[in-house]
């Protein structure tokens, strides 16, 4: 797969080097510009080759071509639910027990696996990363740049039920996380952990459980399910951090917003769902 890019030069940028140009005003990662280094033929300025450290001038044409080397699973005749597609992105609706690359246990029924199956020349990249309980939105780039532009810059607001009833109708948990050495992936709370933030806000509280809204300014592995097992409240159905399943036989936790610049047309892309049925069966029950 193959995504080709034209950039018209600005008189702001007018004389600077092509690398700067590329990397300064355009996104492109020092990876990219080593890739387009060792195919000159993929890189142009007015239809002639090019090179990074050449300047470029006022009302230049560049064209850049893109190629994906192909690191691609087996495909998967799992279907997933699509919420948005063009030639830089694809947005899935996923499910809660997929998981998001293959492992030991899961070769083939995986998101990457789904990926393979419609876009068989294209390397799986997703932004970020959805627990294989975890159901949601979940924003995939389809070449290079388009991840570099997207890499820690999307906005994911989540959708949660706990167990317990918080007493705010909104608050922040400050609590840095680390790594606990005993488990290769349980995390804890501790002074000379990762700065990890947690802003939540209350939608629903019921007799035993709060269904909350919550955003992280930082993203840390299991922050969520940290920091609220931290403050008395853990996810229901978390048996690592919490409880014992109540109702769900997963962590209840969706991915319900995201918001983010698109990485080619830069306008603000928003999107949300509502949390997966049975999350909503489980506030209703409740």
């Amino acid at each position: 797969m193959e995504r080709k890019l034209v950039y018209t030069v600005p008189q702001e940028a007018d004389s600077i080097r092509l690398e700067r140009f590329l990397m300064g005003m355009h996104g492109f990662s020092r990876r990219i510009v080593r890739m387009l280094k060792q195919r000159p033929d993929d890189i142009l300025r007015n239809g002639s080759h090019i090179r990074m450290i050449d300047p470029v001038f006022f009302g230049d044409v560049i064209t850049a071509i893109l190629r994906d080397i192909k690191e691609t699973a087996a495909p998967s005749a799992v279907r997933v639910p699509v919420l948005y597609e063009d030639d830089d992105l694809v947005i899935y609706n996923k499910p809660p027990f997929l998981a998001m690359h293959p492992a030991k246990r899961h070769q083939s029924d995986t998101l990457a696996n789904v990926y393979a199956a419609s876009h068989p020349e294209s390397t799986f990249r997703p932004v970020y990363r959805l627990d294989r309980d975890t159901d949601g939105i979940c924003v995939c780039a389809k070449n290079a740049l388009a991840a570099s532009r997207l890499a820690g810059r999307v906005e994911k607001t989540y959708t949660a039920v706990v167990s317990g009833r918080l007493p705010e109708d909104c608050g922040a948990i400050h609590a840095p996380i680390v790594q606990l050495q005993a488990h290769q992936m349980r995390r804890g709370v501790r002074a000379d952990g990762q700065r990890a933030l947690t802003l939540y806000t209350v939608l629903k509280r019921t007799s035993s459980c709060t269904l909350l809204s919550l955003t992280l300014p930082t993203g840390r592995t299991h922050q969520i399910r940290v920091h609220l097992a931290h403050i008395g409240c853990p996810l229901v159905g978390d048996t690592m951090y919490g409880v014992q399943n109540r109702g769900v036989k997963r962590q209840a936790l969706s991915c319900t917003a995201v918001r983010f610049i698109h990485p080619a047309t830069e306008k603000t892309v928003d999107l949300c769902i509502n949390m997966h049925q049975d999350l909503e069966l489980l506030v209703q029950n409740e």
